[in-house]
């Protein structure tokens, strides 16, 4: 009777093997070949690591924590030659460097013995570990225990930066927050965490020189309502909204991202993008006028194809020293808190219309040989790169840097399209392509039915066509990939879940897996087992991806519609009367025609007879609106 027990048991783990093996791997490794061993997992095995490396040796005690979170109790201890019965996890560093690994690879192999991870460097075995958490069930069972596919997989990054980008201006996360992002991040091998630390809305990162940016840039007035559209702060006022971070906490969440290879990399945005520095320090400004800090209001005007005016200045002035004397003090010790190569520093959207009236800015640009705004903030940016340079730093920033002649050193990260970033590689620059047209994760996501409206839309697919080397690039100046999270829209860390990701795990696979690894059906049927592993973790994201897809078009003055979904194996339900879909009610087979009259399209995906994706509901108004786009 124990052995059939045995033997069902046995057969119940193999058959949900396949669900844990390699078609769950995301970002998809460079080779994966299967094989007919298996490994069993449970309290019976020992993690053996054989090097004295200081960060391999944390690492081990972090993936011993893992598995213990996940209820397996597992021991450190050496292993001369494992079995089946004397099972272990093997992590070792190459005596001799395997060149094909780089210093992020690892090969991991899975037999019924071990599971062997070797890697050149300790990146590497910390990305190896990333991937056998994920050959690993979401979640053990009260007998924790798994069964691994036996497989041998070699694996490296395609690009040196694969970062995602928070900004903290707009609303502030806390120091705690922070680092449960960098902890997704680092378990889909992203290794860059742009921090978006200033803007108009909010000053985070103490300067100890010049204290008031923290003491009044760090805080506004309390609004509610959607950010762009709230009223504006009056004289007096109380400023109880906001926050900062000081040097303590910035090298406390410095050494966490460390301790899981990601980089942090700041940015301090000027010259426009200013107004909570110029709330602390008025006088920084052409007018000088005495400011505070945005809460969401309404303050430029935007005329389309990137013309713009703002109403109120939110600029540095170029032609005063003073400006150069204040943004010495903030890069020096901006620089000398982050390890990091580069620093950013914004360079977007500047407006130059305050500059062009001010009678010192004109006298400047003449005695200087500048012949506009362009050149001007060249001039200006020129001179922000020889101070971060001084520092020892490497200067960054958004692709209008380009724009009346790029710093010598400067790298360009190219937002406004691939444009910038091809002609910053024509010219020898190193360049980060981060196109809203694939890489902004603020857009909605999901049908704009249900979900929080903003400008622009970016679907899962879309963001998952992303290659960061264009057609015209030179592949040797393209640093890699990022994907940004603007934070107008995103008030607390469960949302900007939901908005990061999955489309960030689309990015990961962009920026390490070969262009030969993309497909996107495959990545669907993979994301599915890591919308469980979020599930388990608490972490909202979202599944936008099950809703239905909504087209419309006119054809011979009737409304058509066309309904699909990206997902597999789904079955999509409709109505037209105002009653609501299920199961039972019209099933979606060809286009049908939307009625004239005050009519809603209700609309739901079904698979095995269960509900899958959230209800939409449509008027026909809306429908019309949709045609043609």
């Amino acid at each position: 009777m124990r052995k059939i027990q045995l033997l069902l048991t046995l057969s119940l783990v193999c058959i949900t093997t396949h669900l844990f093996s390699q078609s769950n791997i995301i970002p998809a490794p460079v080779s994966y070949a299967a094989s007919s061993e298996a490994f069993l997992l449970n309290n019976q095995v020992v993690v053996d690591l054989r090097t004295k490396d200081a960060d391999a040796i944390k690492q081990t005690l972090q993936l011993i924590l893992s598995l213990q979170d996940k209820g397996l109790i597992v021991k450190q201890s050496a292993v001369a030659k494992p079995t089946k019965i004397n099972r272990a996890i093997i992590l070792e560093l190459n005596e001799k460097a395997n060149t094909s690994l780089g210093d992020e690879g690892y090969t991991l192999v899975v037999t019924d013995a071990s599971i062997q991870l070797n890697a050149n460097k300790s990146a590497g075995l910390f990305y190896g570990i990333q991937t056998l958490l994920q050959l690993l069930p979401p979640k053990f069972t009260s007998t924790p225990s798994a069964l691994i596919k036996g497989c041998s997989i070699t694996d490296y990054p395609r690009f040196q930066w694969r970062g995602l980008m928070l900004d903290v201006s707009r609303h502030f996360f806390t120091k705690e927050e922070v680092k449960k992002y960098i902890d997704v991040m680092a378990q889909y091998k992203f290794n860059t965490f742009h921090w978006h630390l200033t803007d108009d809305n909010g000053w985070r990162i103490e300067i100890k020189s010049l204290p008031k940016l923290t003491e009044v840039g760090a805080w506004r007035v309390e609004r509610f309502g959607r950010f762009g559209s709230r009223e504006a702060p009056k004289p007096g006022e109380p400023t109880p909204y906001g926050g900062f971070y000081t040097q303590d906490d910035i090298k406390e969440i410095i050494q966490y991202a460390t301790d899981r290879h990601i980089t942090i990399v700041p940015e301090i945005d000027v010259p426009g993008h200013s107004m909570a520095a110029l709330a602390a320090y008025p006088e920084l400004s052409c007018k000088k006028e005495p400011k505070m800090v945005n809460p969401g209001t309404s303050f430029s005007e935007w005329y389309g194809n990137g013309k713009f005016k703002m109403l109120i200045e939110n600029t540095l002035n170029p032609s005063d020293e003073k400006v150069y004397t204040f943004l010495d003090k903030v890069f020096t010790e901006v620089a000398a808190l982050f390890p990091s190569t580069y620093i950013h520093v914004g360079g977007d959207e500047a407006y130059h219309g305050y500059w062009e009236e001010d009678p010192n800015c004109k006298a400047f640009m003449k005695k200087n040989n500048l012949k506009d705004g362009h050149e001007l903030q060249s001039y200006f940016m020129k001179r922000v790169e020889k101070i971060i340079t001084k520092n020892g730093k490497k200067m960054i920033g958004w692709d209008e840097i380009l724009e009346g002649g790029l710093a010598p050193g400067a790298a360009v990260m190219s937002w406004r399209g691939m444009k910038g970033g091809i002609e910053a590689a024509k010219m020898g620059h190193n360049v980060v392509m981060s196109p809203t047209t694939f890489a902004y994760l603020d857009y909605t996501q999901g049908d704009p039915s249900i979900e929080n409206p903003i400008y622009s839309s970016l679907s899962l697919r879309k963001a998952y066509e992303f290659e960061p080397v264009p057609e015209g690039a030179d592949p040797k100046y393209i640093l890699g990939g990022q994907a940004n999270l603007w934070t107008e829209q995103v008030p607390t860390l469960r949302y900007a879940f939901y908005m990061t990701y999955p489309r960030a795990l689309a990015t990961a696979e962009s920026v390490w897996s070969g262009k030969d690894k993309k497909d996107y059906d495959n990545f669907l049927t993979r994301l599915e087992n890591h919308f469980n592993r979020f599930d388990v973790l608490e972490v909202n994201i979202s599944k936008a991806v099950y809703d239905p897809i909504v087209s419309v078009k006119m054809e011979n003055e009737k409304l058509m519609c066309n309904l699909s979904c990206d997902i597999k194996d789904v079955e999509i339900y409709y109505t037209l009367d105002n009653t609501f879909p299920d199961a039972y009610t019209t099933k979606f087979t060809k286009d049908f025609e939307i009625p004239n009259g005050d009519v809603t399209l209700k609309v739901i995906s079904y698979r095995n007879g269960e509900p899958l994706g959230r209800m939409l509901s449509i008027k026909r108004v809306e429908l019309v609106k949709r045609v043609g786009k």
